[in-house]
């Protein structure tokens, strides 16, 4: 059904109350994620602020759940200031300084090791992957999709800026899956969505590693699509959208046939993540410490993010 979404739907039971703003609207799905639509440059931007630690928890992905079906009912417009706008590209950033996402919830994968609880596992990793996925087909919608990575990108946290058309990255931001340090690997896309982008060899190097990446090296390999100055991330943005502008459509519709022909099917997605869920069942109790240790780094960036 073709349905645009207006300020009332927003107010409605089903969405967030909507804040009209001089450049578009604001609203708020949770205390985790904001959303604003921004007139200007016809781009629709989620911030989202995990807590207690910068990760993908289960309410967050709820949240961001709700968000892309209102994006998918949206059928890409939005009643602005009651004229029909456009949504023609979908950002994702954080809200949290220095932090894009440290990727999954390592205290609630430990627990459900410790449970034997493969269920649970899976139902997390479905969950990461049914977000993920939406954003990488575009939210099957003729729409350009945007991660801006402002700080640190790690595990989970860059699997989803791989699942955009394009990433711009701050320059002192820092990419990596720190999973192998403790006998696993990054089980949400990433090896899908490198794959297709960097080849195999450097995608199974660059998972294997443990290493943690700068900006700079991710755009000498080619992950990185834009480089930026350190605060200058979303005006970068703006300008990457207001260049395009004139092309649009035709960018556009190259990102839908890149997404065809290098072709991650949910599937792939799906059977991944049954593996990972296996792997990480036979995790010892020395991989589970070593866990506990970035357990513990995740929960003293976001008490350090708190402060602030």
């Amino acid at each position: 059904m073709n349905m645009q979404v207006s300020a009332a739907v927003l107010q409605s039971r089903e969405y967030p109350e909507a804040n009209i703003t001089k450049s578009g609207i604001e609203f708020e799905f949770s205390r985790q994620l904001r959303v604003r639509y921004d007139r200007a440059t016809r781009s629709i931007w989620s911030h989202w602020a995990p807590l207690p630690r910068p990760c993908f928890n289960p309410g967050l992905l709820a949240d961001i759940r709700a968000y892309y079906d209102f994006l998918a009912a949206s059928s890409s417009r939005v009643e602005c200031y009651g004229e029909e706008c456009l949504i023609e590209y979908v950002v994702l950033a954080s809200a949290t300084p220095g932090v894009f996402n440290l990727g999954g919830d390592l205290d609630l994968f430990k627990q459900l090791i410790d449970g034997r609880d493969q269920a649970g596992l899976l139902r997390y990793g479905r969950a990461c992957i049914d977000v993920l996925y939406r954003n990488y087909v575009g939210h099957d919608l003729p729409v350009t999709t945007i991660s801006l990575v402002q700080g640190e990108c790690l595990g989970g946290g860059f699997e989803a800026a791989l699942s955009s058309d394009l990433i711009i990255a701050e320059k002192s931001s820092r990419f990596g899956f720190p999973e192998i340090l403790f006998n696993l690997f990054p089980g949400m896309g990433a090896y899908s969505f490198l794959e297709r982008k960097i080849g195999q060899a450097r995608a199974e190097q660059l998972i294997t590693s443990g290493r943690i990446y700068s900006a700079e090296e991710m755009h000498a390999l080619g992950v990185v699509d834009e480089l930026t100055e350190d605060r200058q991330g979303e005006a970068a943005a703006v300008r990457l959208v207001t260049h395009r502008q004139r092309s649009r459509n035709g960018l556009a519709a190259l990102a839908a046939v890149r997404r065809r022909v290098h072709h991650v099917q949910f599937s792939e997605l799906l059977d991944v993540v049954r593996i990972w869920a296996d792997a990480a069942l036979r995790l010892t109790s020395r991989d589970l410490k070593l866990m506990q240790r970035l357990v513990s780094r995740q929960n003293g960036l976001g008490e350090a993010q708190a402060v602030h």
